[in-house]
């Protein structure tokens, strides 16, 4: 009968906070989140033609001349794979890192190109690339698209991030929206 006046409240107890910790809280987590942040709750996706054709969050290859390329992906076995998210873990010495790098500056156009057009991010799925890294792309997008580098230009300037806040960070550029809004305004020809 001891053990039962013990057990009991242990049981009610253990079954009070799974209800409030495993359904009740994040079930208010859920409703904050979709109230007051829709867009990010549902993983900031970006559609076109009211298909979602990726997320802001999350970079994606392209390797056509039409486009502007992401910075390099160490996610494996593909680029981009969301599921292995994580960086090369090489050392700034390691010779394996030194000759990737050495190898996409060769494939980027030689020496001059900015770091982030060489280089990957500690995930491996950054979206962003810097401003100079999308100027330095401008004529090979511009020719394969057949149309004047400075209405690229243009298109750049209003598709680049300022910092948050104006201090937080660095300008950048998510390089699948820049592609979206390149593809509504001239689309690539296939």
């Amino acid at each position: 009968m001891i053990m039962l006046n013990q057990i009991r409240p242990a049981i009610v107890m253990t079954m009070l906070f799974t209800l409030l910790t495993g359904l009740a809280y994040p079930l208010a987590i859920t409703g904050i989140g979709q109230l007051a942040f829709p867009a990010h709750a549902n993983g900031s996706r970006l559609e076109r033609d009211g298909i979602v054709v990726g997320s802001a969050l999350i970079g994606q290859e392209f390797s056509q001349p039409g486009y502007f390329w992401p910075r390099p992906s160490a996610t494996s076995p593909a680029p981009y794979n969301g599921s292995a998210s994580s960086g090369s873990n090489y050392g700034a010495t390691d010779a394996r890192l030194v000759e990737r790098v050495a190898d996409t500056v060769v494939a980027r156009g030689g020496s001059g190109i900015p770091a982030d057009a060489a280089t990957t991010s500690a995930s491996g799925l950054d979206p962003d690339i810097s401003p100079a890294n999308a100027r330095q792309q401008l004529a090979r997008v511009a020719a394969a698209r057949a149309m004047p580098e400075a209405d690229l230009e243009t298109l750049l300037a209003q598709m680049t991030a300022a910092p948050i806040l104006g201090i937080f960070g660095e300008p950048r550029v998510n390089a699948l929206a820049l592609n979206l809004a390149l593809d509504a305004s001239v689309p690539l020809a296939r």
